[in-house]
Formats: structure tokens, C-alpha cells, sequence
């Protein structure tokens, strides 16, 4: 009799946490079973963040979207907030906790995070929806590999025109979560120090070497010490999805332990090597720098490497 109540108790601890742990990723495949069987109306809810970074927007939504899915623009509806002069940061605890709750999340709901899947940049908008959710307490949470385009070239005639319905305001309390984010403070203490973090930048080469920055930067530049790993090179550009997880452990091969802050000029791109390193290789020691080069670069004092490439590093590039 007690081999049998443990049995039942190890199972009603599997299926509870079954309702409060998710997958970060979750295939089309998946997703249809769960529309079927109607589980989409009830405790899953769909968020298409379809924006601008991908050429999407309500309009683009209204034209065709997945079934039960509810839209919310990522670059407009609060899921970032702009700060004086420094653009898309984490907003605060209520300010996201008044947007889930609108979208009708509540402490249960499995949100699944639906970006328009045509590129690394555009899987940003989701790597950092999921993140937002994460650093405000909400673990059940996952992105939609491939996205609207991946859904819609595997169920061409499974696709709702029109507005959605919406859903009842939520009962989602969110909790903030340090251990997720850094802000620049203690980025600065970091480098004085010569920690052994590492600083992982998520941008272009140009970027990176002080070639060009971003449009609200104050200059160009990135942060002493860092190590560079464009976003993109965690994205399979043929099939706009991420690359399997044995080719992901190849690129993050020097990432998989220790601390690691990943940033990037606003915390969008930076979003994916987070999302890479801790959600799907499992490395929980990394924090996304929200505020990242934009706001670093705003206080003059604080050190911004601008070294240029090294003659063998311009070598490599024109060799390929």
C-alpha cells in the first residue's frame, strides 16, 4: 500500500508540475494536437506579437493568424518601455502585470509566444517576450519554433481571418526575478573588477568593432572585455528556425557553464543568446543587460572599448 500511495503521489507531482513547467519550444506539430483538442480555448493562450522588426502588424494578424490565437504588438503595446533616452527596456512589475492580465493571462495559463518566423531578428521579439514573462515570475511560458510561417506553410488551410474574441482579464501576478536581469550598475562593477563573466555581445561584427551603432547610441563601441557571438549564428536562416540542439552546443560550446551577461544595443538581439544559453542548452547562470550598449553609452564615464579589428581579424574577413 505504501509502494502504491508513493507511485500516486510521484505522478500527481509529474502532471502538476506538467501544468507549471513548459518546453521553451514547442513545434507546429505540437500545437495543432492542442488546437484540436480544443486545450487552446481554455488554458493555452496563444500570443501572435507579430511587428514591425518583421514586417507584421494587426493588420498583417486580421489577414490571416493561427486559430484561438490573440494578437499584441511587441513593439507597441508595452511589452518594452522607453526610458529618457534609453529605448526598450523591461517595464516594471505592474506595468507588465496590467499587460498580461489584459491579454487575459492568469497564474496557470500556458502562454505560447507566436513571432511571424521570417528571421533571427524577428525570433528576437519572442526570445524576449519569453524572457519578460520569466523575469516576472511566469515559468509557463514557450515560443512557437518557425512561428506564423512555419504554421502556415504546414496548415496552409488551417489559417482564422478577422479580429479575435478578446478573453476575460486575467488573474497573473507578477514577481520580479533579479536572478534574470543585470542592469548597469552592477555591468560596471563587472568590468572594474576583471570578473570572470563574461560579457557576451550579440551583435554584428560592425557593430561590435565600432564601425557603425546604433541610432541611439551616444557613440560606437562595446564593452571592455567582451566576447563576440551574433545572434543570428544560433538561427537556421533556410528554415527560419533555430538550429537543433546539437549544432546549437557547437556555436555556445564555450557558454554551456559559468556566468554570462548577454547584451547587445537594446536587449532585443541579446534576447536569443540568452534564450539559446539558458532555456533550451541550460546554463540558468546568464542575465540579459536590457539596457545594454544604448544605455551604457549614455554616461560618458563609463569605459566603451572602441579598438578597431586586428590586421588578422581583417584578413579573416576578406578570406571568409
Amino acid at each position: 500500500m505504501k509502494v502504491l500511495c508513493n507511485v500516486f503521489v510521484f505522478f500527481g507531482i509529474l502532471l502538476f508540475s506538467s501544468n507549471i513547467i513548459a518546453s521553451p519550444l514547442v513545434e507546429v506539430d505540437w500545437l495543432n494536437e492542442k488546437i484540436k483538442s480544443g486545450e487552446t480555448k481554455n488554458n493555452i493562450l496563444l500570443i501572435d506579437i507579430r511587428n514591425s522588426i518583421g514586417g507584421g502588424s494587426f493588420d498583417t494578424y486580421l489577414d490571416g493568424h493561427i486559430p484561438s490565437s490573440i494578437h499584441s504588438d511587441y513593439g507597441k503595446d508595452g511589452w518594452r518601455v522607453n526610458v529618457d533616452n534609453t529605448v526598450g527596456l523591461v517595464p516594471s512589475e505592474e506595468q507588465f502585470q496590467v499587460l498580461a492580465k489584459s491579454l487575459g493571462v492568469n497564474n496557470d495559463t500556458h502562454v505560447i509566444i507566436i513571432p511571424a518566423g521570417v528571421s533571427s531578428s524577428d525570433f528576437g521579439s519572442a526570445a524576449r517576450s519569453y524572457w519578460t514573462f520569466k523575469v516576472f515570475g511566469h515559468d509557463n511560458v514557450s515560443v512557437l519554433n518557425g512561428g506564423y510561417m512555419g504554421w502556415q506553410q504546414a496548415y496552409p488551410s488551417q489559417i482564422e481571418k478577422g479580429d479575435f474574441v478578446p478573453r476575460p482579464e486575467g488573474n497573473f501576478i507578477a514577481s520580479f526575478v533579479p536572478e534574470l536581469y543585470i542592469g548597469s550598475d552592477e555591468v560596471a562593477k563587472i568590468i572594474n573588477t576583471n570578473s570572470s563573466v563574461t560579457l557576451l555581445d550579440g551583435r554584428t561584427e560592425e557593430q561590435f568593432y565600432a564601425e557603425k551603432k546604433h541610432g541611439k547610441a551616444r557613440i560606437a563601441g562595446r564593452l571592455p572585455g567582451a566576447e563576440l557571438l551574433y545572434q543570428e549564428n544560433a538561427y537556421n536562416v533556410a528554415n527560419n528556425k533555430l538550429k537543433n540542439d546539437s549544432e546549437l552546443k557547437k556555436v555556445y560550446a564555450d557558454y554551456l557553464k559559468g556566468d554570462v551577461v548577454s547584451y547587445c544595443n537594446t536587449g532585443h538581439w541579446a534576447a536569443n543568446n540568452w534564450f539559446v544559453i539558458s532555456e533550451v542548452l541550460g546554463n540558468k547562470n546568464v542575465r540579459l543587460y536590457d539596457g545594454s550598449m544604448v544605455e551604457w553609452t549614455q554616461d560618458p564615464a563609463r569605459p566603451v572599448d572602441t579598438s578597431g579589428r586586428s590586421n588578422m581579424d581583417k584578413l579573416k574577413a576578406i578570406i571568409g
